[in-house]
């Protein structure tokens, strides 16, 4: 055995649990500890290639051997959080199917373990490596021991760098810890003796034994430090010395890595729901002799087929057109719809079977469009595919319009788990079928070396694109049959697939933007933040980088001395919340949000959006996503016109610069007003509620009325403003402490101001908790039309999980149903008024772009569809604006 690796297993655990953000298995158990805990392991394997490995785990009644010594060693640990208990287990449970040795000794530490098994592979001629990020392991290093921290850029301890980071060298550290202590074990040390002062002492006598053989050198305070707390130091010197005698089995075959069993790592990765994890079992390459992470993804009996011969393509397209049903994929040059050239076609009429048709094969490029022409755009067969709506583009570029969509498996797949955030195909052939497909880089390349798919062979291309519509063609079969199990296909059938027409034709026609005016923006801009940045420098005193949150904390934090919220890993955080809260401290703060703010609008839209201007169209085209947000809302990329803030003057400037093309036309906005609350009144039947938007109340003012018992004609605007505040926090759950840090007032008012807003409106409380319940019961929410979330986590042992889980089920059906109905809405929208005239969906308002001459028609169109869209309880109202720019609206 020429090397050991040697993990602190219970060290990697709490440090993922930690580390990673939330994450949880379909039956909301908390995953994260072992999610992280798997990738170090595999972290280790990749990188070194270990013949010899073991995760020493602490022991039941671990603390015992120590805390006989000292009764309070590490009492003011919490105990292990709830949610990781049963995470411990499926550690376990995941070595012993991965073939990964594993140990833990009753009533010992793990540190004890690790201490003891280093000596012994030492003595037996063994390099040792300590995976772990406890300094207390240091004191083992030696010539053949080392601390490896694999979450420090794989950071390797030997006695120079314990020097260097502690001062002292590895023979020394149990004497440096038994001086300085330890808060989070509670080793008590010696009062006001710190690692430097500790360090500087050992250097000068050698060890802790010496010191006291020497008081008499030491002078004033700190001789007597020593010597009223020479018994605390010795039991600290105890309590901070690892064991080395521990019994563990000493065969070098329990050491060495087995043969996983691939099968059970599998159904644990697909149990938890780990899809990278899975797609990184099946990788092809072996990193070391003994773990052998293939799996024969190989099928004989696919029939992927290149028609490359016109007399074979013609006679396909004639049995093609029997058929009802066809999956496509396009092979294209690029991933911009607007730019992308169509390169080839793939077509499926069943699993296992498909056809690829190049345009850059022995057929000529016009022959082959017409003959695919004559097939894609017969109404009578029903085309579906994967993401569908970019093949529509990239077809649309070569005068093919398919006018018949009968599925499309991505947004399928979204409807039916949208609390997923990938819903790729490579994704869910992996998913579903546990097959990897062949990454697009295979073919192309990347980076420099990349080229076009053009110059790929075209017999690669037509086994990649094969593969696409027969896996598409698989999901399809599997989808249809779960959205009707599900009671989601009048969902999908009437609202997510007309959809796909509405936003391909919204993203085709695109907006106009006025260069000229965003780039007399950036002049402006440059100006602000450079007088801003002045002045932020004046107030610190000195020049810095203001993009490097690191320089940034400096000088908040140490050199003019405010002081900080909380510090990370990396220094002082300075992110914009712990700024907020610093806001009142001093000017700089402010300041500094200003700047940060202008620049995010400089970098992000006004240089931004000039270079997505399309050179054919002088329009900009952003790609809108119906598979992205789980609570049905659409977003928006490329760029995110969403997000554009309104709130600040300069947010509303670059809406100024979006313009109608064309002379005599105009931009018309139309927005559901207070929509989410309207639901709240529909789904609560709050007669209250109700009845005030019958009457055409302002409702905000109407709330403040009922909750501080003014008539509305005193309702002042600071009450105006409050019971704004509650109407809206109420439908995310928002709660007193919320409440309180948004309106500035003490945490008892807040609490009692929501009291009396549930008692003036009492079914929205019982309304609240029904949906809580609900999802309790059934583990999803549900919309008015069916639209269902997955939220398992409120079922989760961790308060802060359930606590964001409540606030879910509580917002996701308002959210949810205000999402379909606009959708409903533009559906119906895009069937009644000419193609191409609305062009952008804001959350819930649409813009459209129209001649002005027709303006008045448009609005009375518009306004009837959208506030007919749904028989409510209460009336829905639309507010519409125009103007010459979209500021203006």
């Amino acid at each position: 055995m020429k090397e050991l690796y040697v993990l602190d297993a219970v060290n990697f655990l709490f440090r993922s649990y930690y580390a990673i953000g939330p994450m949880t298995n379909p039956k909301g158990e908390s995953t994260n500890a072992l999610y992280g805990f798997i990738r170090s392991i595999f972290k280790i394997i990749k990188e070194y290639s270990p013949k010899h490995l073991v995760a020493v785990f602490d022991g039941p009644d671990n603390k015992k051997s120590r805390t006989e010594l000292y009764s309070d060693y590490k009492i003011h640990r919490a105990g292990m959080p709830e949610d990781l208990v049963p995470q411990l287990q499926w550690t376990l449970e995941f070595c012993e199917m991965a073939g990964i040795p594993y140990l833990s000794v009753p009533g010992v530490e793990a540190d004890d373990v690790m201490g003891s098994i280093a000596k012994w592979g030492e003595k037996n001629g063994a390099t040792i490596y300590l995976c772990s990020s406890d300094k207390d392991l240091c004191q083992l290093v030696s010539d053949s021991i080392f601390v490896l921290n694999i979450h420090k850029d794989n950071l390797l301890m030997d006695r120079t760098k314990v020097k260097e980071k502690f001062g002292v060298f590895p023979e020394q550290i149990i004497d440096l810890l038994a001086m300085m202590g330890d808060t989070s074990d509670n080793i008590p040390g010696l009062p006001g003796i710190g690692p430097k002062t500790a360090a500087t002492l050992l250097n000068e006598f050698g060890s802790l034994q010496s010191i006291y053989s020497n008081l008499e050198k030491l002078k004033g305070k700190k001789r007597e430090v020593f010597e009223e707390g020479k018994d605390a130091a010795i039991l600290s010197q105890k309590l901070a010395t690892i064991h080395i005698g521990i019994p563990f089995p000493k065969e070098e075959n329990f050491f060495r890595l087995k043969e996983p069993n691939l099968e059970k790592v599998k159904a644990l990765y697909q149990e938890m729901h780990f899809l990278t994890l899975l797609k990184d079992l099946q990788l092809p390459e072996k990193k070391s002799e003994e773990l052998d992470l293939q799996f024969d993804s190989l099928e004989s009996d696919v029939q992927y087929i290149l028609i490359n011969d016109e007399e074979e393509l013609a006679k396909l397209i004639t049995i093609l057109k029997t058929k009802k049903e066809l999956c496509i994929d396009t092979e294209s040059s690029s991933l911009n719809t607007m730019q992308a050239e169509l390169v080839g076609i793939g077509i499926s009429d069943g699993p296992k079977r498909a056809w690829y048709v190049p345009l850059n094969g022995k057929i000529s490029k016009e022959r082959v469009i017409g003959h695919c022409k004559s097939l894609l755009e017969n109404p009578q067969i029903a085309f579906f595919g994967h993401n569908i709506k970019y093949d529509l583009h990239v077809l649309k570029r070569v005068g093919i319009e398919i006018p018949n969509i009968g599925f499309d498996t991505m947004v399928a797949s979204y409807l039916l788990a949208p609390q997923k955030q990938r819903h790729g195909l490579d994704t869910l052939s992996l998913e579903y079928f546990g097959k990897v497909k062949t990454p697009i880089t295979d073919l192309i390349g990347k980076g420099k070396k990349q080229i076009s798919m053009f110059d790929v062979p075209l017999e690669k291309v037509a086994s990649y694109c094969g593969e696409d519509v027969d896996y598409t063609y698989r999901l399809k079969d599997l989808f249809a049959k779960e959205i009707e199990k599900e009671n989601l296909m009048s969902l999908f059938t009437e609202i997510e697939l007309p959809l796909i027409l509405v936003l391909f034709a919204m993203e085709e026609t695109g907006i106009f933007i006025n260069s000229g005016k965003l780039k007399e923006m950036h002049v402006d801009l440059e100006a602000s933040i450079r007088k801003i940045t002045e002045m932020i420098f004046d107030y610190a005193g000195e020049i810095f980088n203001l993009n490097s949150p690191k320089q940034l904390g400096v000088v908040l934090f140490e050199r003019m001395g405010i002081r900080p919220a909380k510090k990370t890993a990396t220094g002082y955080s300075t992110s914009a919340d712990v700024l907020e809260n610093l806001r009142e401290t001093h000017p700089i703060i402010g300041k500094v949000l200003e700047y940060r703010a202008l620049e995010k609008l400089r970098s992000t839209y006004v240089d931004a959006l000039p270079e997505q201007i399309d050179p054919k169209t002088r329009r900009i085209h952003c790609t809108f996503n119906q598979s992205v947000t789980a609570t049905g809302r659409l977003s928006c990329q490329n760029p995110n016109l969403q997000n554009i803030p309104v709130r600040t003057e300069e947010g509303r400037k670059i809406r100024t610069a979006f313009i109608p093309e064309k002379a005599h036309t105009s931009f018309l906005a139309a927005d559901y007003s207070q929509i989410e609350l309207r639901l709240l009144a529909h789904l609560s039947e709050d007669p209250t509620l109700i009845e005030a938007f019958h009457q055409g109340e302002d409702i905000h003012a109407f709330t403040a009325s009922l909750v501080y018992g003014v008539p509305l004609t005193e309702v002042t605007k600071q009450m105006r403003y409050a019971a704004k505040a509650v109407n809206f926090g109420i439908l995310y759950g928002q709660g007193s402490f919320g409440l309180s840090k948004e309106l500035g007032i003490p945490t008892t008012d807040a609490k009692a101001f929501i009291d009396t807003y549930f008692a003036r409106y009492c079914k929205v409380r019982d309304y609240l908790e029904f949906c809580i319940e609900s999802v309790r019961q059934k583990g999803y929410s549900l919309t008015l039309l069916g639209r269902k979330r997955p939220i398992p986590e409120i079922n989760s042992k961790n308060s802060f999980i359930r606590a964001a889980a409540e606030r879910l089920a509580v917002n996701t059906p308002l959210q949810g149903t205000a999402a379909d109905l606009i959708k409903k809405a533009m559906i119906q929208i895009h069937q009644t008024i000419p193609a191409g005239q609305m062009i952008l969906q804001i959350h819930d308002e649409l813009i459209f772009e129209t001649p002005d001459d027709q303006i008045e028609s448009l609005s009375e169109k518009v306004r009837k569809i959208m506030e007919g869209v749904m028989q409510l309880k209460i009336p829905l109202v639309v507010d519409i604006s125009i103007g010459k720019n979209w500021g203006e609206c």
